[in-house]
This record gives C-alpha cells, structure tokens and sequence, in this order.
C-alpha cells in the first residue's frame, strides 16, 4: 500500500484497531467439544470427544501453573488438540483451575504427588488403558519430569544426598526402576525449564534482598497480572510496544489475522494466581539453585531423580526462547536414564513454536508421529 493510501485508510484503520482491541475478550478459545472426567478441588481432568480413538496409548496434556491450558486448544483450526484427535489419539487435558487465596499453602508436591498423580490414574480409568504418554508444556513438563523421576521407595528419614543423587549406581536405579512399575510409556517434554540459573529470571532474584519465602508469606497467592508483567518485562520492548505497532500495521495494510491475534491474545492476558507455597519453591529450585538436576528436590519425603526417568523420551527446545532457554533444558540428556530419546530443536519461541501459525505444519506433524510410532498396542 503506498503513503497516499496509509494516509487515506488511517480513520478506517483507527476504528479497526480499536474494535479488534475491545472485543478481544469474545474471542473463541479452547471449543473442541470435552467431558469432565474427574475434579478435585478447582483440579478438573477432561476427555475431549472423539469417534476415532485408534492409538492404544492415551494422551494427557499438562500446561504451567501460570497460564491457562486452552493454548492446547487455542482456536477452532489452529488448535494442537484438534490435530491429535484427527491423528486418532484419546486426548486429555489436566486443568490445575484458578487457585484461590485458600490455595496459598498448596505446594509442588501437591501438584506432583496429588494432582497429577491422580490425572494420571483417572486417564487409565476412564480410558481403559494401561499405559499414558505424558505431554508437559513449559513448567508443566517440568512438573511431568518431577513426577516420572519420583523416588516411589520413600526417603523420609533421608536428610541430606548422596554424593551424587542425580546420577546414582546403575544397578540401584534399575532396580529402582523395576520396583516403581510406572503407567507413562512416553514422555514429551516441550520447551520445559530444569536448570534456570542462565536465565533473566535468575538474574533478577539473586540477590539477598529478594525472598521468595517472604513473598509468598505477603501476598498469600501470587496475582496473576504480577506474573504476567514480570514475563512481559523480559521483552518490554517488544511486549509494550512492538506487538501494537505490528498489530496496527497490518490493520492498516488490510492483511491482519483477526482470529489468530485475538485468540492469542485473550490466552496471554487470562493468567491465574500462582500459590504462594508453589511460587517460592519454583523460585527457589529453579532459578536460585540447581536443586533439580543435582537430586536435592524432595516431595513427600521422596526425591525427585531425573536419571529414574526411563520412559521414551522426546525433548523439544525453541531456538529463540527467553522464557526456558535451551541451555536450561539441555542438562536432562545427562540424567536421564531412557534409552529411546529423541530431541527436536526448532527455529520459534516458548509459545509459538507450538502454538504459531506454523506450528500445524512444521512441528505437530512431527510430535504426532513420534507418539504414533510409541504408541501400538
């Protein structure tokens, strides 16, 4: 479009922009038609409706705690759990719901040990399937990690590691391994943080001043809005500023996607409360010290090992993430102990790599395939 024409659609532009703004919140998100299998709390577990359920192994998603989980189910075509029910996989979801201030003493463990342990048990019910492929997203594949690396022996009377925990005696883990009998066969891991001492996060937390602990003890449950600002502040210009400006752009070029720039951005700006309890501990682990990965994270009395995790294995990175980096996933090549791992690292970002406009076509395929080939009777 040239000057003269900017200049002339401008008031039209204008009007556009304003309404695509205001009536962003009637965006459709998160419509493939689902059932409620089981709830607990404001924890709900639900099945979405298919008549071609043809792979024997049952798919149970699992976002963050931060977010909401519609982004698998971000808009009717452009939607993850459109493509895998089309794929022929049995699909559920785990929604952690929207803590309240009386969830502000709820923990990892709860998540890890209750939530999604119980996620887990009543996908088999209701699926009639003895084993699940586990898929996490961001800090849900963390979690997903956490709990296919729980010690199920119990160490409540151990008070501190071994020498090295995360990577103990081979013939102790396969036995450990034996004993545990877990239901995940698959485990896909997406742009998921272990060790985030190299990221933005880190650096705004090491310092003295900053206790998580006594944050948490402040605010009861973390506000929603805090988080998110806190995210938008790794990029603030790009946040602030870059995202409008292109909007306008395009309204103003006549070429933008009205379905796909509302629905992402109503699922940007929908952001629950993060438990105070949960809150300081991911802080805590994640950016503060290097207590995943070294084997000091105890849920219940019983230790997370990353190298108890033998399920198959496929690992995703974003090659442009500033959320979960790459450089801290990498480390969980070195602990696990699967020996089916496979690792896709792709050009994108923490969201849109797998919720992009590209994403149908350059990386569902392939996360559908992998699961496929995993998943025979």
């Amino acid at each position: 479009m040239s000057a003269l024409g900017r200049v002339v659609r401008t008031p039209i532009a204008a009007l556009e922009y304003a309404n695509l703004k205001l009536t962003t919140a009637d965006a459709v998100i998160g419509a493939t038609p689902r059932e409620v299998v089981w709830t607990h709390r404001g924890v709900t577990l639900w099945r979405y409706r298919s008549n071609d359920r043809s792979r024997a192994v049952p798919v149970l998603l699992v976002f963050a705690l931060i977010n909401r989980p519609d982004i698998f189910d971000l808009r009717p075509g452009g939607s993850l759990v459109e493509y895998l029910l089309r794929e022929g996989f049995d699909v559920f979801l785990l929604d952690w719901g929207v803590p309240g201030e009386e969830d502000a003493d709820t923990g990892l463990e709860e998540y890890v040990c209750d939530e999604l342990h119980w996620g887990v048990r009543e996908t088999l019910r209701a699926s009639g399937a003895d084993e699940v492929t586990l898929l996490g997203w961001c800090m849900g594949a963390t979690l997903c990690a956490m709990y296919c690396g729980l010690d199920r022996q119990g160490e409540s009377r151990m008070t501190r590691a071994p020498r090295d925990p995360a990577r103990p005696d081979p013939a102790r883990l396969d036995a450990e391994r034996a004993a545990r009998a877990s239901p995940v066969r698959n485990l896909v891991l997406l742009t998921m943080p272990i060790d985030g001492r190299c990221s933005v996060y880190a650096k705004w937390t090491d310092n003295e001043a900053f206790d998580p602990d006594h944050m948490a003890e402040l605010w009861g449950s973390l506000p929603g809005w805090g988080v998110d600002f806190a995210n938008k502040m790794l990029k603030p210009v790009t946040n602030f500023w870059t995202t409008n400006r292109k909007l306008w752009e395009s309204v103003q070029e006549g070429t933008v996607k009205r379905e796909a720039q509302q629905s992402m951005a109503k699922w940007v700006a929908d952001n629950p409360p993060f438990p105070g309890k949960a809150f300081a501990q991911w802080l805590n682990w994640m950016y503060r010290d290097d207590a995943l990965i070294t084997g000091r994270v105890i849920l219940r009395g019983r230790r997370v090992k990353l190298g108890l995790i033998d399920q198959n294995l496929l690992v995703v990175t974003a090659q442009t993430d500033h959320i979960a980096p790459r450089v801290g996933t990498m480390p969980i090549f070195d602990l696990v102990g699967s020996e089916d791992v496979t690792h896709l690292d792709r050009p994108g970002g923490h969201i849109g790599l797998i919720a992009g406009s590209k994403a149908k076509h350059e990386i569902w395929p392939d996360l559908a395939a992998w699961m496929a080939e995993r998943s025979d009777r």
